[in-house]
């Protein structure tokens, strides 16, 4: 599983580095700097911000925030979390796909997490204004490939302590992430996004024609 960096995989783990680094850089938690351009805002709604420095910033959607957004994170804890889940899957997944295929999914999994995100916000949080970062759904989708193509792979999820295949374990996470998202555990997390990401992997998948490989039965 953890092999050499392959292309695809080492341009997006240096991508997001680069643009977090960036957002340190700037102090984008206070200022915004960063994320008033590239963060994910919420779609038919702007808001006046003003940025510290006696000027004011303009905040909204805008159409490449469905991509950029997934290159920028909002704590230390939160770009570790995701690289270390993109350096996991990444580039046994781009092995497997090839370095096109696999950029391909990449970002239709970012940008579904984007839309479902953008939609869950317009339709039952239409006030709210805070903007979604992360490469959680990218990542996400990364997890449900790895589950299409290594079922019988044994993963841990926290806080059970042994392995389990990996189908189960995306099944029991996306599960979760759905509870999560309909009650308002955990808020703050994007939860939505997550399943967008999710499932627009496993459709992506079904519609290239990837199955499950046959269980192997033993007599």
């Amino acid at each position: 599983m953890f092999g050499r960096l392959l292309p695809v995989t080492r341009n997006l783990l240096i991508a997001n580095v680069l643009l977090f680094a960036l957002q340190m850089l700037l102090n984008d938690a206070d200022t915004l700097a960063v994320t008033r351009w590239l963060g994910l805002w919420p779609y038919g709604h702007n808001e006046v911000f003003d940025t510290g420095d006696g000027q004011l910033a303009t905040l909204g959607f805008q159409p490449w925030q469905v991509v950029s957004y997934g290159f920028l994170h909002g704590s230390v804890m939160h770009i570790v979390l995701n690289m270390y889940g993109l350096y996991m899957f990444g580039s046994l997944i781009e092995g497997v796909m090839g370095a096109r295929r696999f950029a391909i999914y990449y970002f239709v999994c970012l940008v579904a997490a984007a839309v479902a995100q953008l939609a869950v916000l317009y339709l039952f949080e239409p006030d709210r204004m805070f903007p979604t970062v992360g490469a959680s759904g990218a990542v996400f989708g990364l997890l449900g490939a790895f589950a299409m193509l290594f079922p019988r792979e044994k993963l841990i999820l926290i806080p059970i302590p042994i392995g389990i295949p990996a189908w189960l374990f995306v099944t029991l996470y996306g599960v979760a992430e759905l509870v999560f998202g309909i009650t308002g555990t955990l808020a703050g997390v994007a939860h939505f996004a997550h399943l967008g990401g999710l499932i627009a992997g496993l459709a992506l998948l079904w519609a290239w024609g990837v199955r499950p490989p046959p269980r192997r039965w033993q007599g």
